[in-house]
């Protein structure tokens, strides 16, 4: 049985957390290897929080913008 945990260093192969949050709109392209071996360990329930909270702070208009840009790059 494969763990999902697993680390991949292999970038061409993003496996299904890195493609989820590609598809969800973060932006990864300035991450270290090392934070992206971080974002392909998240469980489904952080990834789901993560969404999550993008897309009600995307909902919360243009003031609360910014706050998500600088959120966004403390969290990663």
């Amino acid at each position: 049985m494969t763990d999902h945990r697993t680390d991949r260093t292999d970038r061409t192969d993003p496996g299904p957390a890195l493609a989820a949050l590609t598809a969800a709109g973060f932006d990864l392209s300035g991450l270290t290897e090392e934070q992206h071996a971080v974002l392909r360990s998240l469980t489904d329930q952080e990834l789901a929080l993560l969404t999550d909270l993008k897309g009600r702070l995307e909902e919360a208009g243009p003031e609360v913008q910014g706050h998500a840009e600088v959120a966004g790059g403390a969290l990663f």
